[in-house]
């Protein structure tokens, strides 16, 4: 039964089925016509059917001919839309590529690049998983994620990176905090105020640059209070728990209870970078890092030609809420 399976006596026969002429078929496909006769010959032979009436004067599809053409048919165009999806794979027009995400990711360039990044591939899948910078870095190395957006600096061996954003430093406070009144807050008067902050454990990449920039400053922070993710650090701060920095995405969170300020005396930034593993290349994953190289340049477009791109942002208030 092996012919049957053969595409090229699928080829051969759906050639003399559409035409009903041995003569037409030979001439359509190039081939000689005994060729064409022996391969509808040994067709029917495997399937111990006739496909084919013939006489000197006409050639006729059977029964069973018909439902072999139409099998025919849909062969070839699975095989055709194969052949296209493979295509389409090499090129990363289709595929899957599974990202690690920080909270300083989510609230700043992220959403803009993923935006731009399903408009361009809309059958490339995306696959968003939270997860903090230290996190990522295991999963990046055991191939979980094949992309991760992360607090840097980061130097690993084997790792390749691209700057996102560079976010100012900003100090979260407790609404009815007496630093809430002023415009901006000079670091040295966070000295010796209870601070909340992310975990040690997972949090210590963006806790480097807050201890480094508050011992230049002249103060040890006093960490009382720890939260895992950037919600729960708003939360402490608006329960009146303490005073936190934060980048400057903290205003993408509309939460009551809190004032965000920019501090005063400190030009100090945190990037945020994509990395990806350099020796586990897919072209899915080449595309979505192309989009990432050129989210700045999409963005000035979007300066010019608003509505082609984001709404813009939502203005806030001196609380950092939304104003309308």
């Amino acid at each position: 039964m092996h012919r049957t399976c053969d595409l090229r006596y699928m080829r051969y026969f759906t050639a003399v089925a559409e035409e009903l002429n041995f003569r037409r078929a030979a001439e359509r496909l190039r081939v000689a016509q005994p060729a064409i006769s022996r391969a509808i010959r040994e067709l029917e032979n495997d399937l111990d059917t006739r496909l084919l009436e013939r006489s000197n004067r006409r050639v006729e599809l059977t029964d069973a001919g018909q439902v072999f053409l139409e099998g025919c048919r849909r062969v070839a165009g699975e095989i055709e839309a194969l052949i296209e999806d493979t295509v389409r794979a090499r090129d990363g027009e289709i595929g899957h590529v599974r990202i690690g995400y920080t909270d300083f990711a989510i609230n700043g360039a992220l959403p803009a690049v993923l935006q731009d990044f399903r408009a361009r591939f809309p059958e490339v899948s995306v696959d968003l998983v939270h997860m903090v910078t230290a996190t990522q870095l295991d999963a990046l190395r055991r191939g979980e994620i094949e992309v991760g957006f992360v607090t840097g600096p980061i130097a690993e061996p084997g790792l390749e990176r691209l700057v996102v954003q560079n976010e100012q430093l900003v100090v979260v406070l407790p609404e009815a905090h007496p630093l809430a009144r002023l415009p901006a807050v000079p670091l040295a008067k966070l000295a010796g105020e209870p601070f909340v902050t992310g975990q040690a454990a997972h949090w210590q990449h963006f806790l480097s640059h807050m201890v480094r920039i508050c011992h230049g400053a002249g103060f040890e922070p006093r960490i009382v209070q720890e939260a895992y993710n950037s919600e729960g650090i708003f939360g402490l701060v608006a329960a009146n728990m303490g005073v936190s920095l934060h980048v400057e995405g903290a205003h993408n969170h509309i939460r009551r209870g809190v004032a965000i300020r920019p501090l005063s005396d400190c030009d100090e930034r945190v990037p945020t970078e994509a990395i990806w593993r350099a020796d586990k290349p897919s072209t899915a994953r080449e595309r979505f890092i192309e989009t990432v190289a050129g989210w700045p340049a999409l963005q000035r477009d979007r300066t010019t030609h608003p509505a082609a791109g984001l709404a813009a942002p939502a203005s806030l208030d001196d609380h950092g809420e939304r104003r309308d």
